[in-house]
């Protein structure tokens, strides 16, 4: 729960007019996240509010109305109940009657109305409330242009979501609607404008409706804007332009002619067919884009529709009227001079790139026509495949003998007219798509009996060569996307027709199987014809799996998904492992069942690979290993969970990685292989986060016999383990286990039980000791997940949260005779802990570095579940920074410093949400607060440039961490330190990553309107900062984005920055020669800036 006056604090800064906007966004800001982290309730904050809802000041109660439906804003996905909501309502459609606080309730109502039925929404009686308080007390036409806008807006949503409810006002809302619209100017509530009018004529169809008496006042509230007459003026913030509201009209136009077209029916608008024809044409053509023959952006299917709005609405209304007068339009469109030209055209032009410009347009714009009288009807598609595509396929097997081809021969490419095989392509898609939504079984004989089904069989394998032929060309000359791209999506679309109302045969299904996948296998030098290939093969692959279409999935499975896999064990052909890889992830991504028969073939290999490189270290099979274990985690993983397959085989999978891990390590050649023990880790973690408690309480068993069955550990006598890295190194083969065992720690619940938890506490704090660093992430793991002891969350662990932090702080470490640091519980003199290590108690400078280590990561547990004692550590790492009493070693402070950067960075490899990690909302915030303090006191004080630069380094990693949100709240006084920070980590080339973080935090503040004024404050520091970096050597996005920085600057009031005019362009000169033209390239753009100052 939040402090009562920290919450006061912030809702005095809201409310006070003499804070500043920046001031005021920040503690809304910080309102809103305390409400959605739930460190506040909702109740409380009204109850805090009372008075500022009430007072009569209209100021204040202004601002504090305005505050909650800014809180509401920020919280509409968060889940309220009836009662509060129903509450809300009623406060805030009262206070619409107030018009000093008027914008603050259309701000709480919008938010209110545009909650979701699954988090809680406004009932239709109180959506209704809120409307008969809108008509009663607010004239939109008297307000300023913004409270206008949120009208609109509320209208406009209440209208779109509870137009059943509001039906029933009838006139009254029709009549407020007019009043509220009526000689608006604004170009945003325009556009609002005419969606309400919109909508409401659908909710009042009927022509003897309440509408019937306001036709006339509608009309003329309409009619004042046609023509248009627009001018946008220069320097206008507002993103309507000219062309955006004559667009709306015109979509409008399509839309009404649509809506008519179904209300009077077809011999009503028959006599409009003929004029309404050459105006879809003509918009089409007009504004229809080029396709797109590329894979790389493609569609899934067929060349997908338009983006373009104009274009969606006027083949909508042109399937409308295809299916009302289907005989009349389509005889229309056959007939059509210029569709026929087109066609005519198109048939003497081999290549795509030999075709002009507008006539490709033409082409496009005659293939969307075509395709939509495929797919509109079975009457109209009969027509269109009788017509136009008998007589291209006529002109196509015309060039050569593709119907019949002797012993397999491919004609060439080039005689296969490219337009024509488009057409083709466009035609078979619109097809496909009727017959896939003529889902009944009895249309089965009717369908084949069609005309356009006729012509398919009879054509069916003639488009086979046809399309193989055009591949053909890639083998002879370099490729060519568009005419690789028809030749595969056409064999494509004809592998996706629906069995059951159009057989392609299955030969023909087969033939174009073998012949994608000799592609895939013959052809990786070609790559665009490669991918091309892929790409076909998983949709057709996801088609079959979604239709159940059961015979060619069989062969799917056998001629694809089974080469697929079988292509890993294969190496005597030329197909690199990586295109391999990526061909089998994505063939297994085609449904669950083949996923589970790749995961088989991958399972087999990966293991047999690793056996080969644990027995001979055999260099392709551990390149082979990786990257199986690379796309298993990477891509394999993820699908599964995603498609919420079984996690049977998740569980298997690690437990076979922990078996062959235990038979492999008893092979005594010694295991170096990094890479491989890296991707069986991160599988590890992957595998164990996938998986439920029951099934991680079994992979964590196999793990735990394995490491205690297979190494040297003897986990019953950790305590007698030696600590001295540099003499008592274990073996790769313990190191090995122990690393992935900790791989496995780290992702478990906090509710999956881990056997024998003191004694794994012991071990890992010995291994991290040695330099381990798994084991120091798996101690901050089980720290972060552990119950306390005043907690009432469930725990499995027998072991409390106190208890295990006094095992790792508290147990004493000893120098034997033999120089062996032992665990004891021992008093004399050369005992120590933890802490001590880490302050050189032992005076070893990498035991030091080691300790250093394992308790930032201990500590980044501890801060992210909100626990007191990351205070402690930090101010053991602090102690490390200190030379007062003796100089440390500098690498010990740097490790000391990038402590910092553990503790507040986003890790990926542990302590996040995917690996199950406790996070209290807001910890870096409270860390950052804390920290900062205590920082500026320490450099205050610090004499040494040698320690005041680690002390830097330190506070960098905490700044550049820590959200921007939370440094813009107090940005005058962090600026300064900032810049002092980027000061002195430009003399090591080793800070030059930790410098461009806080260029980047720099830049964030510079562009973010709540910094300006803190950026003005300090605008000649910062400047001179930034030119200091527009030279820095040795790194090329520092001095990027220190010019941008620059070139933000420029926007500054003029009169602060002139006198620093002269300074950048001097510094900007030298950066005209950079050696990077991306430098070059952003220092003209900021030279000319600052050359009109």
């Amino acid at each position: 729960m939040a402090e009562p006056s920290e919450l006061s604090r912030y809702i005095e800064s809201y409310v006070d007019s003499s804070s500043t906007p920046a001031q005021q966004a920040a503690s809304l800001d910080s309102v809103g996240c305390l409400v959605k982290s739930d460190s506040l309730t909702l109740e409380a904050l009204v109850r805090e509010l009372q008075i500022y809802l009430t007072t009569t000041d209209n100021v204040i109660r202004a601002r504090g109305i305005l505050l909650l439906g800014e809180v509401l804003k920020r919280i509409e996905s968060k889940p309220l109940g009836s009662a509060n909501i129903h509450t809300l309502v009623v406060f805030f459609k009262d206070r619409l009657a107030d018009w000093r606080a008027l914008r603050g309730a259309l701000i709480g109502c919008l938010s209110l109305i545009r909650r979701k039925s699954v988090v809680g929404m406004v009932t239709g009686t109180d959506a209704k409330a809120i409307v008969q308080s809108f008509l009663d007390y607010i004239q939109v036409q008297s307000l300023g242009q913004y409270d206008r806008k949120l009208s609109l807006e509320l209208l406009d949503c209440l209208l779109e979501r509870y137009s059943d409810v509001l039906a029933s006002l009838g006139e009254e809302l029709i009549y407020g609607i007019c009043e509220a619209v009526d000689i608006e100017k604004d170009p945003e509530c325009l556009m609002l404008i005419f969606h309400i009018i919109e909508t409401v004529g659908k909710l009042y169809l009927d022509p003897s409706g309440p509408n019937t008496n306001f036709v006339e006042e509608i009309f003329d509230i309409l009619e004042a804007y046609f023509p248009i007459h627009f001018t946008h003026p220069v320097g206008d913030d507002a993103h309507v332009q000219r062309d955006d509201l004559s667009r709306a009209l015109m979509i409008d136009s399509l839309r009404y002619l649509r809506a008519c077209s179904s209300k009077y029916g077809a011999e009503r608008i028959t006599k409009y067919v003929r004029a309404i024809w050459p105006l879809i044409k003509d918009i089409i053509s007009t504004y229809l884009e080029d396709p797109d023959f590329s894979f790389t952006l493609a569609p899934l299917n067929g060349f997908g529709p338009s983006k373009n709005e104009l274009v969606i609405e006027a083949l909508s209304l042109l399937q409308q009227l295809i299916l009302q007068n289907s005989n009349l339009l389509v005889s229309l469109i056959i007939d059509d001079e210029d569709v026929n030209i087109c066609i005519k055209t198109t048939a003497s032009y081999e290549k795509y790139n030999d075709i002009p410009v507008q006539e490709k347009k033409k082409l496009h714009c005659v293939g969307c026509i075509l395709h939509v009288m495929a797919k509109t009807s079975l009457p109209s598609c009969n027509e269109v495949f009788q017509n136009h595509f008998s007589r291209i396929m006529d002109n196509v097997v015309s060039v050569g003998n593709l119907d019949n081809p002797q012993n397999g021969e491919v004609f060439p490419s080039q005689r296969v007219k490219f337009g024509l095989l488009y057409l083709c392509i466009e035609l078979l898609e619109g097809c496909r798509k009727l017959f896939s939504v003529s889902e009944h079984p009895a249309l089965q004989y009717v369908l084949e009996h069609e005309t356009c089904c006729t012509e398919l069989h009879r054509f069916s394998t003639p488009l086979f060569n046809a399309f193989c032929s055009v591949l053909a060309l890639s083998n002879e000359i370099c490729p060519l996307d568009p005419e690789i791209y028809i030749a595969v999506k056409g064999l494509q679309i004809l592998a996706m027709f629906c069995s059951d109302v159009f057989p392609v045969p299955m030969l023909l299904f087969e033939d174009i199987l073998k012949k994608l996948m000799s592609i895939i296998i013959e052809d990786s030098n070609k790559m665009t014809l490669w991918e091309a290939a892929l790409k076909a093969l998983f949709h057709i692959g996801s088609f079959v799996q979604k239709f159940d279409e059961s015979e060619k999935a069989m062969s799917y499975k056998s001629l694809v998904v089974e080469k697929a896999a079988e292509l890993l064990s294969i190496n005597d052909i030329n197909l690199p492992l990586s295109l391999k890889v990526k061909a089998l992830s994505e063939i297994g991504m085609t449904g669950k069942i083949n996923m589970l028969t790749v995961l088989q073939g991958l399972r087999g290999v990966v293991f047999a690979n690793v056996s080969d490189v644990c027995a001979s270290r055999n260099s392709r099979s551990f390149e082979t290993a990786v990257q199986l274990l690379e796309c298993y985690s990477c891509k394999l993983l993820p699908w599964i969970h995603e498609n919420r397959c079984s996690e049977e085989f998740i569980e298997q999978f690690a437990v076979d990685i922990w078996a062959h891990a235990g038979n492999c390590m008893d092979i005594c050649a010694p295991f170096e292989e990094k890479g491989l023990l890296d991707a069986l880790m991160k599988v590890m973690k992957v595998s164990v986060a996938s998986c439920s408690v029951d099934s991680q309480n079994t992979i964590i068993l196999k793990a735990y016999t394995v490491l205690s069955s297979h190494t040297n550990f003897q986990l019953n006598k950790v305590e007698r383990m030696p600590l001295s890295p540099g003499q008592y190194d274990i073996s790769h083969r313990d190191e090995w286990i122990l690393s992935l065992f900790a791989s496995a720690i780290i992702a478990v619940c906090s509710k999956t039980h881990i056997p024998n938890l003191r004694v794994l506490l012991d071990l890992f704090m010995v291994m991290h000791l040695r330099g381990i660093v798994p084991a120091a992430q798996a101690l901050g793991s089980i720290i972060n997940k552990l119950a306390s002891k005043s907690s009432s969350a469930e725990s499995s662990s027998d072991l409390t949260l106190e208890e295990a932090l006094d095992i790792i702080f508290c147990t004493k470490l000893w120098f034997s005779t033999s120089d062996m640091l032992q665990r004891t519980n021992r008093t004399n003199g050369s005992a120590m802990v933890i802490t001590d290590l880490c302050l050189g108690g032992a005076n070893d400078r990498l035991l030091q570095i080691n300790a250093i280590c394992g308790l930032s990561w201990i500590g980044k547990g501890l801060l992210m579940c909100g626990q007191e004692k990351i205070k402690d550590i930090a101010m053991i790492f602090i102690g490390c920074l200190k030379t007062e009493v003796q100089p440390l070693d500098p690498l010990v402070m740097k490790c000391a410093a990038d402590a910092f950067h553990v503790l507040m960075s986003d890790s990926d490899v542990c302590l996040n949400k995917k690996f199950h990690a406790i996070i209290r909302p807001l910890y870096k915030q409270r860390f950052f607060s804390s920290m900062m303090p205590v920082f500026q006191q320490l450099i205050t004080k610090s004499h040494p440039s040698f320690s005041r630069s680690f002390l830097y380094r330190a506070m960098a990693h905490i700044i550049s961490d820590t959200p921007l949100i939370v440094i813009l709240n107090d940005a005058n006084k962090l600026i300064p330190v900032l810049l002092d920070c980027m000061s002195i980590l430009t003399e090591d080339v080793q800070d030059k990553d930790i410098l461009y973080g806080l260029l980047l935090l720099l830049s964030g503040i510079l562009t973010n309107k709540n910094g300006t004024e803190a950026v003005t404050e300090n605008a000649h520091i910062i400047i001179s900062c930034l030119t200091r970096l527009v030279d820095y050597p040795n790194k090329t996005l520092v001095r990027e984005t220190a010019i941008q920085c620059l070139l933000a600057m420029s926007e500054l009031p003029h009169a602060r920055i002139y006198p620093m005019r002269t300074q950048v362009l001097q510094s900007i000169a030298k950066a005209l020669d950079d050696k990077k033209r991306s430098v070059r390239c952003e220092a003209i753009r900021c030279r000319r800036a600052w050359s009109h100052h």
